[in-house]
């Protein structure tokens, strides 16, 4: 991460978004809009890790807003709040990663495990240099993965760690035999080993993780990862840290110059993205309160999404015909200029309905590339940047972004289904367009086909005709996410405003047609 850096009663609605070799074709007057899909072509599957999340050491990110330790008046579980708990686990978060971040590389593992009290306390200098005391570390992190069900991404001290220290974590977390660091983490109530899925080597290494060039980091990983030695049965995947936004310098580099060697793994690139209304660091935009000049720019800009993976990708065909090294945007969302009145270092906001179609047109990205995109994760978990939950001491909500999480989860492990758009008409105000309809077509693990819609378009519905090859359609039957304003938003006073309503179609004379309400996201089975 950079430093610098409704409820919605709905009949007869659907709605639209990116899929698997999705293909817009341009509107001609008087054309229906009209998706086709292939489901006799099956693509990738989309891996469950796509809908990733991440909790970094960061403001109220982890201490009260997840994690109020066990001797806490707010009923937990270890430590960890069970009204949050519960919230995350009805949207089947498949992997967390932590510990940052620009946190991870002043990180040292050591001051997080034993007894809490004994804890070193450090400041937290990227993050309003406040005290972190240490009070989630190792075990108690993967208490959080475990009463989720989720993996777990562990994110390396790269920037002011050593070999050894990194390569001593991955011991103390996955030996099982009976060396002193194995033994320590039984000492500390941990028998069985940790089951780490991804380690991270460092991040954003051009960055706040050592402002670095590609060729020293390129050797420093060779170096690092030849000791980040496991387990077979518990050997994670290795991730590089890699570019940010049109930099494709690093992905390019890296995946000329790192190969896996007896002694060492190279599973994955990561990729940083952020979307910004203005697309300007030093004034990013508000969270809420914002124009239609804002809620296009903030569309339009997280578009690019699917041209900066293209042009990653393009360079891992070359570098990496055969497919082994994954493309992981591990931190993607919004980013607004902080709430008036919060610590500018804790990087809290708002989140609205405009989140939520943000969420959705990455996701159905994400999909339209699940071959080398495997895993990402947005940023954050909770009360940070574009969070799935907020939380107020005791209170808690639901923000828009998290019901679009949940929405989607059908999608997860899904297979991804070539679909086509017809006559999609452009959204346009002043002089920026943007495509009005966003698809994504699945086959689920439950065997039913699934539909993601978006309408970008703040003002108008729009009318869908919907055909899958050889198949005669009778019924559409899901969700719909909308809302009357723009910056429609839960708040604690009233925390369901904004949450999904049930969307159902059936076909006419055959032909079944969905009616995408303005400024929605909708997920339907087809059938």
């Amino acid at each position: 991460m950079k430093t610098l850096k409704t409820s919605f009663k709905a009949g007869v609605f659907s709605a639209v978004v990116f899929a698997f070799a999705a293909i817009a074709i341009p509107v001609s007057a008087g054309n229906q809009v009209s998706i086709s899909i292939d489901a006799k072509k099956p693509g990738p599957v989309i891996n469950k890790n796509i809908y990733g999340q991440f909790a970094e050491h960061l403001g109220t990110g982890v201490y009260e807003g997840m994690w109020v330790g066990p001797d806490s008046p707010i009923p937990n579980t270890k430590g960890w709040r069970n009204d949050v708990i519960g919230a995350l686990k009805k949207m089947h978060v498949p992997l967390v990663r932590w510990p940052g971040g620009c946190f991870a590389d002043e990180y040292h593992w050591r001051d997080g495990i034993g007894a809490r009290e004994s804890r070193p306390v450090k400041m937290n200098t990227n993050w309003g240099n406040v005290e972190e005391r240490n009070a989630v570390g190792t075990h108690e992190f993967f208490d959080l993965v475990d009463l989720l069900g989720a993996d777990a991404y562990v994110n390396g001290n790269l920037g002011s760690g050593t070999p050894q220290e990194m390569a001593e974590w991955l011991e103390y977390m996955t030996g099982d035999g009976k060396s002193t660091l194995a033994e320590l983490r039984r000492k500390n109530g941990r028998d069985k080993p940790f089951n780490v899925a991804f380690f991270g080597v460092g991040n954003e290494a051009w960055g706040c993780g050592g402002n670095m060039k590609v060729e020293h980091y390129t050797s420093l990983f060779n170096q690092y990862a030849s000791f980040l030695k496991a387990p077979k049965a518990y050997m994670p995947k290795i991730i590089a840290s890699g570019g940010h936004d049109d930099d494709t310098t690093w992905t390019d580099y890296l995946t000329k110059n790192i190969h896996e060697q007896w002694n060492m793994r190279f599973d994955g690139v990561s990729f940083h993205y952020y979307t910004l209304p203005t697309g300007v660091w030093e004034k990013k935009g508000m969270a809420l309160g914002f124009g239609e000049d804002q809620w296009i720019s903030t569309l339009k800009n997280t578009l690019r999404m699917d041209s900066l993976i293209k042009n990653n990708v393009a360079k891992m065909e070359v570098n990496d015909p055969k497919n082994k090294i994954s493309f992981n945007v591990d931190e993607w969302g919004t980013w607004y200029d902080v709430e008036v009145g919060t610590n500018p270092g804790f990087l809290y906001q708002q989140n609205s309905l405009r989140d939520a179609l943000v969420a959705a047109l990455n996701f159905n990205i994400f999909h339209a590339h699940a071959a080398r995109v495997r895993m990402t994760n947005i940023a954050q978990m909770v009360n940070v940047l574009q969070a799935m939950i907020l939380t107020d001491k005791d209170k808690m909500l639901l923000t828009p972004t998290y019901h679009a999480f949940e929405m989607y989860v059908p999608f997860q492990n899904a297979t991804a289904l070539p679909l086509t758009i017809a006559n999609n008409p452009e959204y346009s105000f002043a002089k920026t367009s943007i495509p009005e309809v966003s698809a994504s077509a699945a086959r689920a693990l439950d065997g039913k086909l699934y539909l993601s819609l978006v309408n970008t378009n703040p003002n108008k519905s729009v009318d869908v005709d919907i055909d899958v090859a050889g198949e005669k359609l009778k019924t559409a039957k899901g969700r719909v996410l909308t809302a009357k304003a723009m910056d429609a938003h839960n708040t604690f006073a009233q925390p369901q405003s904004v949450q999904p309503g049930s969307f159902n179609a059936s076909a006419k004379a055959g032909k079944l047609t969905l009616s995408i309400p303005a400024k929605a996201v909708v997920v339907v089975a087809l059938e």
